[in-house]
């Protein structure tokens, strides 16, 4: 009977621990890139051990506002609790344009992709400086919406300093198609990508673009308003094409 109770009481302190942890807040600071006299602030989600594989996460269209980069802490949290090095980015300032809703929206919206790529070069660059001791040679990108359209131009734009996307519905930016990149499209039962945004047939078996549908997720279902049911589904794929072992 000991040792059960003794079983009992692991069992509990570690169930408590780890929520604990998930539920910490992460550190929150602000970058200045004076090159573009910029402020970009992240949120970070550290997984307690150094050399860490590092994600950084790029948040749906806000519409400006200041905490769309903490609007998806199932996933930032659990992927830290995986291990990784988690860097949320705030990409719309409340003093930013907003995103054009007319006109021909891959043109009108590339230059607000391109500066969220700016974003996630200059916070990579900037983490190397404060956390050196990190793994960089396994950066991985995750977006939504429009921050996977965002995520979808960078390795396009900087080649050779992400080995791995994985895009929540990005519907605009077309997907890379290079040997050097593998891409995890997660799709919503919803929305439509626009025509090329997605790989053919052929393409798909040419390069390394794994493309699931999610039969009972909404575009905007993505974020923390996704049930524990859709967080377990977007979850379960996110880890499966990361590797990482679950119990």
């Amino acid at each position: 009977m000991k040792h059960y109770l003794l079983l009992a009481f692991v069992a509990l302190m570690l169930f408590f621990s780890r929520s604990v942890y998930a539920q910490q807040q992460p550190d929150t600071v602000s970058y200045y890139d004076q090159h573009r006299a910029r402020r970009v602030p992240v949120a970070i989600y550290k997984p307690g051990h150094k050399n860490a594989p590092v994600i950084i996460f790029s948040h749906g269209y806000g519409q400006n506002r200041s905490d769309s980069y903490l609007s998806y802490s199932y996933l930032t949290d659990e992927l830290a609790l995986k291990g990784y090095f988690v860097i949320s980015i705030q990409h719309e300032l409340p003093t930013d344009s907003l995103i054009p809703s007319s006109g021909n929206v891959q043109v009108v919206r590339r230059p607000f992709w391109e500066r969220g790529a700016e974003n996630i070069a200059f916070v990579i660059t900037s983490l190397k400086r404060s956390y050196p001791e990190l793994n960089y040679h396994n950066i991985t990108l995750i977006g939504h919406s429009n921050g996977a359209d965002m995520s979808a131009l960078f390795p396009i734009r900087y080649p050779g300093v992400v080995n791995k996307i994985i895009t929540l519905d990005n519907r605009r930016m077309i997907l890379p198609r290079s040997r050097n990149v593998k891409v995890l499209s997660l799709r919503s039962s919803d929305q439509q990508a626009d025509n090329g945004v997605l790989p053919t047939a052929a393409e798909a078996k040419e390069y390394p673009i794994h493309v699931v549908r999610l039969p009972h997720t909404n575009h905007d279902d993505m974020d923390d308003h996704a049930t524990s049911t859709q967080r377990k589904e977007i979850l379960g794929h996110i880890f499966r094409f990361l590797e990482v072992k679950t119990h």
